[in-house]
């Protein structure tokens, strides 16, 4: 096989050399050096959809310019432009993740005959295939019936069962066929036409069983994508096919003996004789790419490789196009892969902060789904609940805060669910969360500002601006502390007696000011910081957190917790210490943001109250100042556990407040 970045590189050449053809279509350079036993095959991803058509974020309620599958078509296009024969295929997680699903599932609902917008959009590209990821089943099997009903191109799942697994995968009751075979007509490097039998074979997660267990108990369960694959693909094989290609939705690791059923599957799943191509996804990442999947043996993204076969995962969100280039030999029996090149195309490319889309939308796939996306937008500007009580982060970093709160109760509320019938269930559960909204660098405007009264799906996006995802760690209590003491670090060190001392670090984000609910802790401010912005110890010595409790005892250090968190900090994210990827027990499908809306739905009413878990510890006669927005006047007197009042006086447009210590 030939390295895929020569052929980029020719391709480029080729394209800049042809630039005089104007409106002439430009070939692939597999089409254009394709013998007559040849054929150029374009094989084409999308996966992660997640009913994102419209270059749109509801959430925020303005364009985007990172999301769309109307973008994402207009590289389809060019593609198919670009070659004789092509293909796409939709690798999964298209039903649910965006208020426009939402929306359908749970306003507008779907009766017999109805189509999905993002079916609607799908049918308008002609897709020739799909599988199912684990979102797909958020909404219920009912649901999701009617949904593939209104396809105009099939489904395959080979791992979901009906009712209780068989003694073996080939016996098992599927609740889709396995597979399906596409007998195709494809072109060849003179011109004349010969079949091509191509065979697809879909798989999902394993974890959905307990993810969407709700939903799914006693209705289906799952194999291990691995074992279906050992059974079936020999089956597929079998029926004569040419190439197979697996659509696994299931992401990029390496390989754990003891995990029988791997979530993130697909480098095991190449290893699987028979399988030629593998089509990746589920972790909202980018193969080939330079950034992800380093030093994972077998995969190569560079080459874009997984155990020397070719495989793409197209990012997320339709923010690209995976595709497979295919150079095909006929030997006179059969078609066999001569060579090969994968790539990914975006539809932005980013500059330090600026984005800068690639492609204009397609007017047909906007068409599709216009009147929904019409109707989510008045959907997500209606309310959809309740805040007895206002949310705003105007007070969220000197006092426990309404905005911080709701989050954690958010994320208590599902990790709660999720854990229960786990090993963990039983630990303690905790949640930890950081304003986002709190002034600094984004301005005295920014900060979460919703009144008390009805509440809507885009109020979410003051509560919650990234796209997160939901990650359990397992820590002791002395993690716990040591958590505390490195958010502490958002404070300069205020010295007793006096007043009106800066209070904020200059150098310390925001959104590394954590607060843990489920402890009640004291900050003693006038000790010096124990560790750095950047997370490295200042003072060994130091101990700014005081009279932490668990359960109104002081937390056992060899305790062990979890702890509700995002990716980002589980991951290691803000250089907290003891919290890295070796930690987390639990990762989440759900975005952060997706979870608060669905604790909204469910509560009706939300109480996001400060419970005031945490306070400054007491010094005699001692003041500190802070700056805030100058809309902090509305709620001043409704932060409980401390004294605030306004200075009266400004900087740079802040509002400056002072806080009794």
């Amino acid at each position: 096989m030939s390295d895929p970045q020569r052929h980029a590189l020719s391709r480029r050449h080729f394209l800049a050399g042809s630039a005089a053809l104007g409106a002439a279509v430009v070939l692939h350079p597999y089409s254009v050096r394709a013998a007559a036993n040849q054929a150029h095959l374009r094989l084409m991803e999308t996966t992660d959809i997640h009913v994102n058509v419209y270059p749109y974020d509801y959430y925020a309620d303005k364009p985007s310019d990172t999301v769309g599958l109307a973008r994402t078509a207009a590289i389809i296009k060019e593609i198919r432009a670009e070659a004789k024969n092509a293909m796409l295929f939709d690798n999964g997680d298209f039903l649910q993740g965006n208020p426009m699903g939402d929306y359908v599932a749970y306003q507008r609902g779907m009766k017999d005959g109805d189509i999905h917008p993002v079916i609607a959009a799908m049918n308008v590209l002609k897709y020739e295939a799909g599988t199912l990821g684990n979102h797909e089943f958020n909404y219920g099997l009912p649901f999701l019936d009617k949904v593939m009903a209104g396809a105009n191109f099939p489904y395959c799942c080979a791992n979901l069962v009906k009712g209780k697994l068989a003694a073996t995968p080939l016996e098992d009751t599927l609740y889709l066929p396995p597979y399906r075979v596409l007998d195709r007509t494809i072109e060849l490097g003179d011109g004349t036409k010969k079949k091509i039998r191509i065979g697809v074979i879909g798989f999902v997660p394993p974890q959905i069983m307990t993810w969407d267990q709700q939903n799914l108990q006693g209705k289906v369960d799952t194999r291990g994508i691995v074992e279906a694959a050992e059974a079936w693909v020999p089956k597929l094989r079998a029926e004569g096919v040419d190439l197979v290609l697996a659509l696994s939705h299931s992401g990029i690791a390496a390989n754990d003996p003891n995990d029988e059923k791997p979530e993130n599957a697909s480098l095991q799943l190449a290893k699987v004789k028979g399988i030629d191509v593998v089509f990746t996804g589920h972790q909202h990442l980018r193969f080939p790419g330079e950034k992800d999947f380093q030093d994972i043996a077998d995969a190569d993204p560079k080459k874009g490789t997984l155990a020397g076969k070719p495989a793409v995962m197209a990012g997320f969100w339709g923010s690209d196009l995976g595709l497979v280039d295919l150079l095909l030999e006929h030997d006179g029996t059969g078609w066999r892969i001569a060579d090969f090149s994968t790539e990914l195309r975006p539809i932005y490319e980013r500059a330090e902060k600026t984005v800068t889309p690639t492609v204009a939308s397609d007017q047909p796939v906007l068409d599709a789904a216009r009147k929904d996306h019409e109707a989510t937008l008045t959907y997500v500007r209606t309310p959809v609940g309740k805040t007895s009580a206002p949310l705003f982060s105007y007070f969220a970093l000197v006092a426990d805060d309404p905005s911080v709160q709701i989050v954690n109760q958010a994320q208590t509320w599902y990790m709660r669910e999720i854990l229960k019938p786990t090993e963990f269930g039983k630990l303690p559960l905790l949640s930890a969360a950081a304003p986002f909204k709190a002034g600094g660098r984004g301005g005295p405007d920014y900060y979460t500002d919703v009144p008390a009264g009805p509440i809507a799906i885009k109020n979410v996006a003051d509560l919650y601006l990234y796209p997160n995802t939901v990650r359990a760690v397992k820590i002791t209590g002395a993690d716990v502390k040591e958590w505390l003491e490195m958010s502490a670090g958002m404070f300069r060190r205020i010295e007793a007696g006096r007043s009106d001392q800066p209070l904020l670090a200059d150098d310390f984000p925001s959104y590394n000011f954590d607060v843990i609910d489920g402890v009640t802790y004291l900050i003693d401010v006038t000790k010096p910081a124990k560790y750095t912005a950047e997370g490295k110890v200042a003072d060994a010595g130091a101990a700014r957190i005081r009279d932490l409790k668990f359960d109104d005892q002081p937390i056992d250090p060899k305790q062990e917790f979890i702890v509700a968190t995002n990716n980002y900090r589980a991951s290691g994210g803000g250089h907290f210490p003891g919290i890295s990827e070796d930690k987390i027990v639990y990762v989440a499908p759900d975005a952060n943001r997706d979870v608060i809306v669905r604790y909204i739905h469910q509560k009706g009413t939300i109480n996001p109250s400060a419970d005031a878990n945490w306070r400054f510890a007491p010094v005699a006669k001692t003041s500190a100042v802070f700056e805030t927005g100058p809309k902090a006047k509305d709620y001043v007197g409704q932060v409980k556990g401390v004294t605030i009042k306004p200075t009266g006086k400004e900087k740079d447009g802040f509002a400056l407040y002072q806080i009794t210590l």
